[in-house]
């Protein structure tokens, strides 16, 4: 018996009835580009610098709220993070707490000038003169504003940490954290909403011009000059010659050769900040400029650090290319407790 071998048959095929793509030709038109990265990194910049300047500029009314808003959604942004990292912090009692200690804050630095200003610009007309009246806010009422707002701020922080105990006995045993939870809420305050509020006290200047308080937005201005020096100052000398890592586990594009050179860039726009504000001394500039020069970069570290600890890249969306504003106020952090500190010892 022979065998045969068997020739393998393919199954028939069927007609493809998907139509064919059109041959692409010069003048199919393609897809329109959407804009980079870097123009929306500039466009977003430009509009978020307008806002910021502005802002500050055109009223003590403006630059408590728009710092308002931003560090409500600043301690948004680190409450989300921290949900991401397997918490669960009280967000909106969070949230709710920063703007009444914010508009305690701004209370305490802003009643008495304000006293002072309707009283000044009270004029009776004797003659053909117009003749002020009224004194202003006394220095006994500017001390019981003093008292009053660090009495409202000791009760919210008492009122929310209660609050939130409650909250987790409520919950358990579904929230498997209950003291870490009240610790991440009352930290986020902390972290980022008192040092937010505490821009307050550097806006207002108290030792320089008058015996009152007086909001000044060129103290804003120059704050805001010498964290730009130390971070472009860093950026540039650390492209240009920086080798000796500063914390490469944190942040591997930061050198020892950046931070210095923000350092001096920092302490050179503190001398040139004379010229904007000239009643200021000049020892008082360059303390301003070293504390900004230390604890900026650490204040960009630390956040750093806290986005590395829950895995995300960036702490929010708000501005297109930028993330979010925890990350674009993050140098404040630090630096403000210190100089709100400074301002309240020393002037």
């Amino acid at each position: 018996m022979t065998f045969q071998p068997s020739v393998a048959t393919s199954p028939p095929t069927l007609p493809d009835s998907t139509p064919p793509l059109p041959p692409i030709s010069a003048e199919t038109p393609a897809a329109k580009a959407g804009p980079s990265n870097l123009r929306l990194r500039v466009i977003w910049g430009v509009i978020g610098a307008a806002l910021l300047l502005g802002s500050v500029w055109f009223s003590p009314w403006t630059f408590g709220l728009f710092f308002a808003v931003v560090q409500a959604i600043m301690l948004w942004e680190f409450y989300r993070m921290m949900r991401a990292g397997g918490y669960a912090p009280a967000t909106w009692l969070g949230v709710g707490a920063s703007l009444l200690l914010f508009a305690v804050i701004h209370a305490w630095q802003g009643l008495p000038q304000y006293w002072h200003a309707q009283a000044n610009n009270t004029y009776v007309k004797i003659g053909n003169a117009s003749v002020a009246i009224g004194s202003g806010a006394s220095p006994e009422q500017h001390m019981v504003v003093v008292a009053w707002a660090l009495a409202g701020i000791a009760a919210i922080l008492l009122v929310l940490f209660l609050i939130l105990v409650l909250r987790e006995i409520f919950l358990w045993p579904s929230s498997p954290s209950p003291f870490v939870n009240v610790a991440i809420t009352v930290g986020g305050i902390f972290y980022i909403s008192i040092p937010i509020s505490l821009l307050q006290v550097i806006a207002y200047n108290q030792s320089y011009s008058s015996d009152l308080p007086h909001y000044d937005y060129r103290r804003i201005f120059a704050l805001l000059f010498l964290i730009w020096a130390s971070d472009i100052g860093a950026y540039a000398v650390g492209r240009a010659i920086g080798k000796h890592k500063f914390a490469p586990s944190i942040s591997p594009g930061k050198t020892w050769e950046g931070w210095a050179g923000g350092f001096v860039m920092t302490l050179v726009v503190g001398w040139a900040i004379g010229y904007m504000l000239p009643d200021m001394p000049l020892t008082h500039r360059l303390v301003a400029a070293g504390v900004v020069a230390v604890f900026a970069p650490l204040g960009d570290l630390a956040e750093s650090m806290l986005k590395r600890s829950v895995g995300v890249k960036d702490s929010g969306s708000i501005m297109p290319g930028h993330g979010g504003l925890l990350d674009r106020f993050d140098a404040f952090l630090l630096v403000l407790p210190v100089l709100a500190l400074l301002q309240l010892l020393v002037g």
